[in-house]
């Protein structure tokens, strides 16, 4: 019987997922449900969990019921089983009543395979009374960790299942989680009653996912650049506000990046069409809240960014987990500043205390995995309990190691503090004692009294912080599950303070002092101002090209704009148009030639650009511009216009000149008509096409102000470049 069993189980997972073999505990976890045993599986984001549940549904007689929060996940996953020809249905808040009954009626017939139920349903009493009528053959808990509220994200709905569940019936459980420290694992077990549950878990070390945390210093830029380096490739960026979404994926938008916006506040079906465009493969980018949290099940995402820090270490670990999970290339970078840190705990200020502490100790955890210097797997994998005996090689901090510093002295204190104070303390405690702080709470347990009180009190907290932390991680300390936040002393611990030996610690990231380096390089970068031998080359190319096309040098590019290309050093039109003087009417009608000198210039001199860095701005034109384009394509009287937006004439051609020089065309000679007769125009126009520039001054000294104003020759100036130039 065993033996069809394993034959039925591995068929069905080739014919109906295409996978010829099993994953890591995928079988024996199958085999469990499949004998009728609670299940509680703890295995990280891309290692098969779903395949958990969804292949026991199809061997099993009845309906799964799969309780999940996330109907981004709910649509992914039905989309999934229903393209391999499996019935699989949802019950949510995005269905109307008539697809509602019609998802009843098939569960009850015994069509549906698996039944995915946000867990708000399920407290509704029509949703059970239908629920006890079906054939249930057992009850899948998936993100089992909102059970709990020392996780990330607890919701209060989830505390309420084990009743729900011993109400429709006595049906096996399985409860899986990909992002489960020790204490949030005890915590579901007990809400469960899953004490006697078979326990799966995998390791939490993901190989293949790079992890990388910079300061957030010119953001935007550095997106940007970031995103062009991996241009065509699938990624996510998750961001904190549903604002900074829309506002993130509009200037991805307008710097050429197929990008959506995806959070609550977006219309159901406006979400659901940008989760199909990401996952078909119309949009490369996804922008989503952190707090909404996608649940899209796509192998090929090649990075996770995160624009703002996230929560916790839990929700930055699953979210990066939807990185790379094919196996190959997943990068994550996370922006971290300590401001979103103070942002996140001022959004907790209204919640109960219990939870704001909770909240203020994940967002610590967070604040100091992004200050830490030690290899980042490692960090992650202790944090859930899992133990790493040597660096990744594979992280920002293991690829540019940080100064390491002897700390046995340290160490020893510290242990030591840990000791006097009983062991009943969290880090903010201990580091008070260490650097003497005379507080309410440090009295009322006579803690000043202590040999250690004040021990440590030439160095900043953070330094102590660091300490104790990387005591945690090389196993002098441990989290007393029980007791959340408090920290106890191991038997390595124990027996460094007996017998102390030399031990190097890694210095923290200075993440103000990194950024201070960065624009110190900026600075000096632009200061070297730009490469002369390209500039040369450039200039000698203007020449040439002016020559064959009868054409003053400077109508092709002004000095500064060849400057500007020598220093940033563009390599397509997109890139050229930015430049100050260019403009893409200028970039197409003269940027070939030297694009092409530049791209290979560039190549032979093995540079790096600075072109790939070029932000465009979410508003190209300004409503002022366009207004005047607008009324000048009228032939409204450019005195009017002035006029009518409240400035003076001067100001309207200057606004007119960057529009010319921007390389948009520009007819004023409905205007210029009424002021210049055609032998004048025609003399400032031979004028301008012999002069060595275009400059004003020497305009007017040439041609004289008996004749004309400044005004007019400006005006003329604007004619002739935009026939020429642009």
């Amino acid at each position: 019987m065993l033996v069809e069993q394993d034959s039925f189980l591995k068929n069905k997972l080739k014919e109906v997922f295409g996978y010829s073999q099993f994953r890591g505990n995928q079988e024996a976890i199958i085999q469990n449900i499949m004998a009728g045993k609670n299940t509680f599986v703890i295995m990280p984001t891309g290692a098969g969990k779903s395949l958990c549940y969804q292949l026991p549904a199809l061997a099993m007689e009845g309906t799964a019921i799969v309780i999940s929060p996330l109907i981004a996940l709910m649509k992914n996953q039905v989309d999934q089983l229903n393209a391999f020809g499996v019935n699989a249905q949802f019950l949510n808040s995005t269905l109307s009543k008539a697809e509602i009954n019609k998802v009843k009626r098939e569960t009850v017939s015994g069509d549906v395979r698996l039944l995915y139920v946000a867990p708000e349903s399920l407290t509704k009493e029509d949703t059970l009374d239908f629920l006890r009528q079906a054939k249930i053959s057992f009850v899948a808990i998936d993100e089992a960790h909102c059970i709990s509220e020392w996780g990330h994200d607890f919701r209060p709905e989830y505390r309420k299942i084990r009743g729900i569940i011993d109400n429709i019936g006595n049906l096996p459980i399985i409860a899986l989680t990909a992002t489960a420290t020790p204490k949030v694992q005890l915590d579901i077990q007990k809400n469960l009653q899953m004490d006697d549950a078979s326990v799966f878990k995998s390791s939490f070390n993901r190989t293949n996912l790079y992890y990388e945390v910079r300061p957030k210093h010119n953001t935007k830029k550095q997106l940007i650049q970031y995103i062009k380096k991996n241009k065509g490739k699938s990624g996510i960026i998750y961001c904190l506000s549903r604002k900074k979404v829309e506002e993130i994926a509009e200037l991805l938008r307008v710097n050429d990046v197929k990008a959506l916006p995806y959070h609550a506040g977006l219309d159901s079906h406006v979400r659901m069409a940008n989760q199909d465009a990401f996952l078909n493969e119309e949009a490369d980018v996804i922008v989503a809240t952190i707090a909404f949290g996608m649940g899209i099940d796509k192998p090929d995402v090649r990075f996770v960014i995160h624009y703002d820090t996230p929560k916790s270490i839990e929700g930055y670990y699953q979210e990066t987990g939807r990185g790379g999970r094919d196996g190959l290339e997943g990068n994550c970078l996370m922006f971290y500043s300590y401001d979103d840190i103070v942002k996140l705990e001022k959004f907790s200020k209204d919640k109960p205390v219990t939870e704001r502490d909770n909240s203020k100790l994940l967002l610590q955890e967070m604040a100091s995995y992004a200050d830490s210097a030690v290899c980042r797997r490692r960090q992650l994998l202790h944090y859930f309990g899992e133990q790493y005996d040597k660096d990744c090689g594979f992280c920002d901090n293991c690829v540019h190691p940080k100064e390491k510093f002897e700390a046995q002295e340290q160490l020893v204190l510290a242990l030591k503090t840990v000791v006097q104070t009983n062991q009943r303390f969290a880090i903010d405690h201990l580091v008070n004692v260490l650097i003497g702080v005379k507080s309410q709470h440090v009295d009322s347990y006579s803690h000043h009294e202590l040999e250690v009180f004040g021990a440590g009190k030439e160095q900043e907290p953070q330094y102590w912080h660091s300490i104790i932390r990387q005591a945690l991680l090389f196993d002098f300390l441990e989290k007393d599950i029980e007791n959340f936040g408090t920290l106890k002393i191991t038997q390595k611990g124990e027996n460094f303070i007996i017998s102390p030996h030399s031990i190097k610690f890694a210095k923290d990231h200075n993440f103000d002092e990194e950024v201070k380096q960065d624009e110190e390089k900026e600075e000096s970068q632009a200061a070297a101002g730009h490469d002369e031998v390209l500039f040369d080359m450039l200039k000698a190319l203007r020449k040439k090209l002016a020559k064959e096309m009868n054409l003053p040098p400077y109508v092709l590019f002004q000095d500064p704009s060849i400057k500007e290309m020598a220093t940033t050093y563009p390599t397509t039109k997109e890139d050229l148009s930015h430049i100050a003087g260019v403009g893409m009417g200028k970039a197409q009608k003269f940027g070939k030639p030297f694009l092409e000198l530049i791209a290979k210039y560039v190549e032979e001199n093995d540079i790096v650009t600075a072109a790939d860095v070029v932000v465009k701005s979410t508003v190209n034109k300004s409503k002022l511009k366009i207004y005047i384009i607008q009324q000048i394509d009228k032939k409204m009287d450019l005195e009017e216009i002035a006029s009518s937006k409240g400035i003076t004439m001067p100001e309207l051609i200057e606004e007119i000149e960057h529009i010319c020089y921007s390389g948009t065309k520009l007819n004023l000679d409905y205007y210029i008509n009424n002021v210049l007769d055609d032998d004048r125009q025609q003399e400032v126009i031979d004028y301008f096409m012999t002069a060595s520039s275009d400059n004003m001054a020497m305009a007017i000294k040439e041609l004289g102000t008996d004749d004309y104003t400044e005004d007019d020759l400006r005006l003329m100036r604007i004619k002739f470049l935009s026939k020429y130039a642009n």
